[in-house]
């Protein structure tokens, strides 16, 4: 009987915070990716504006609720639109956001290529 009362304050002093802490990790890095809709620039872990105070409300409120994390930002999507997420999905909305980099990179790249080689063939003339 001793030997359980002494695992259980084990557990309630050891081990019970730790179960929070993971919550309060997933938590800080859903802020993290929500964008404040009234400050600019900043996330809603930044933010104290009071509509980053109710976005963190209400996504508390979905974690506690047991949603995962992709649940949240889509009822947050739904809510606000594709802007309020900092990192947005792969679609034909937003087609030119994820590959006009790449393609500016290999076009650069490509520019970049025929500069130095013609710049060689001319010195070698």
């Amino acid at each position: 009987m001793k030997l359980k009362i002494f695992f259980s304050v084990i557990y309630f002093l050891f081990l019970a915070p730790l179960y929070s802490n993971d919550e309060k990790t997933k938590l800080l890095e859903i802020y993290k990716n929500l964008r404040c809709l009234v400050c600019q620039g900043q996330s809603i872990a930044d933010s104290n504006s009071d509509f980053a105070a109710t976005i963190k409300l209400v996504v508390q409120d979905q974690v506690d609720e047991g949603k995962t994390t992709d649940e949240i930002y889509t009822f947050l999507v739904s809510k606000y639109g594709e802007w309020i997420v900092y990192q947005p999905t792969f679609s034909k909305n937003n087609l030119l956001l994820w590959v006009l980099p790449y393609f500016v990179f290999i076009v650069g790249g490509w520019i970049i290529f025929i500069i130095l080689r013609k710049s060689k063939n001319n010195k070698a003339n």
